[in-house]
């Protein structure tokens, strides 16, 4: 999908184009090889710049060549998860390309990053100042992988409500998955902050006071995206080797008052089968009421052996 939006004439509101024009921004989300060609074509984009990102392997960096700049960093990215319905924390590159003439936005999926650029949320949006545009888009990202930090640590919280409960992995499966989702965010973050470290120094792209302003904000949130994460990770490391440990006592509980309950059964079995050899029964043989003599029996033996095992407390 490619998408061209450029400033309204004296307003900081944006307006969606049909064409290319100058000084416009080119948003291209999961972009087709004939959408990739036609910019390549129109604005002599070199081809690694606009492919390299739909690289979902691709690591952040800067590259500049023939007046153009390519800046690549991680974006935070959630789907659908397979362990019961729950979703699933990633991270995925995005580029930013800039020119003499064109601001380029290039992801390989959909994402929530830039709508509120698009749907005109942004204060002081302009699409011909690249730099600002840029620390703009890396202060939305920063902010979002805060956000879906904070959404880790409500699914962490709720998948600790039913682990004091349970004897299964299943929800450890689910702390395993958000775990990997901390790590990625925590290698991402790392990432992007040299990528802001360089562009900081102001060898890649020009700034002024108040750019710089901008970038250092950013690199106050993306530094306290990466402190989160690390708590994050940390307390759920803790929290997956003390519910493992739960788990397996929850078993242990199980399989004490299962064992209890046998031993109770066996008592009546027992008497029953002294009872029932083929030979003369002792003291009730003749009497109309012996089968419920030796009923009553075993439910006083049952009775004693219950008392017995709950001052040991095995029930």
């Amino acid at each position: 999908m490619m998408e061209v939006y450029k400033n309204v004439e004296g307003s900081t509101a944006l307006r969606k184009l049909d064409k290319i024009e100058k000084g416009c921004w080119i948003n291209l989300e999961n972009p087709s090889e004939n959408e990739l060609s036609l910019i390549e074509k129109q604005l002599n984009i070199i081809p690694g710049f606009l492919r390299d990102p739909l690289d979902e392997e691709e690591r952040p960096r800067i590259d500049i060549e023939d007046n153009q700049i390519l800046i690549i960093v991680d974006i935070p990215h959630t789907s659908q998860s397979e362990k019961k319905n729950k979703i699933k924390f990633e991270t995925i590159p995005m580029g930013i390309i800039i020119t003499d003439d064109c601001f380029i936005t290039v992801c390989l999926r959909s994402n929530h990053i830039l709508d509120p650029f698009r749907y005109n949320k942004v204060k002081e949006l302009y699409t011909f100042k690249k730099t600002r545009f840029t620390f703009q888009i890396l202060f939305s990202i920063a902010k979002d992988f805060l956000k879906d930090l904070r959404n880790i640590d409500k699914e962490t919280a709720e998948t600790e409500k039913s682990l004091y409960k349970s004897m299964k992995n299943e929800e450890l499966y689910v702390l395993l998955e958000l775990q990997k989702g901390l790590v990625f965010f925590t290698t991402s973050l790392k990432s992007n902050e040299i990528v802001m470290e360089k562009l900081l120094r102001g060898k890649h792209i020009k700034m002024y006071e108040e750019d710089e302003d901008l970038l250092e904000d950013v690199i106050i949130e993306n530094k306290q995206a990466i402190e989160m994460a690390n708590i994050y990770s940390s307390i759920l490391s803790g929290t997956m080797d003390a519910f493992a440990s739960i788990i397996s006592n929850n078993l242990n509980v199980v399989m004490k008052i299962l064992t209890s309950v046998t031993i109770v059964m066996a008592i009546p079995t027992m008497v029953s089968s002294f009872f029932g050899m083929n030979v003369p029964i002792p003291f009730f043989g003749d009497h109309n009421f012996g089968f419920l003599y030796i009923l009553l029996g075993s439910i006083v033996l049952c009775i004693f052996a219950v008392s017995i095992m709950s001052k040991k407390k095995m029930f």
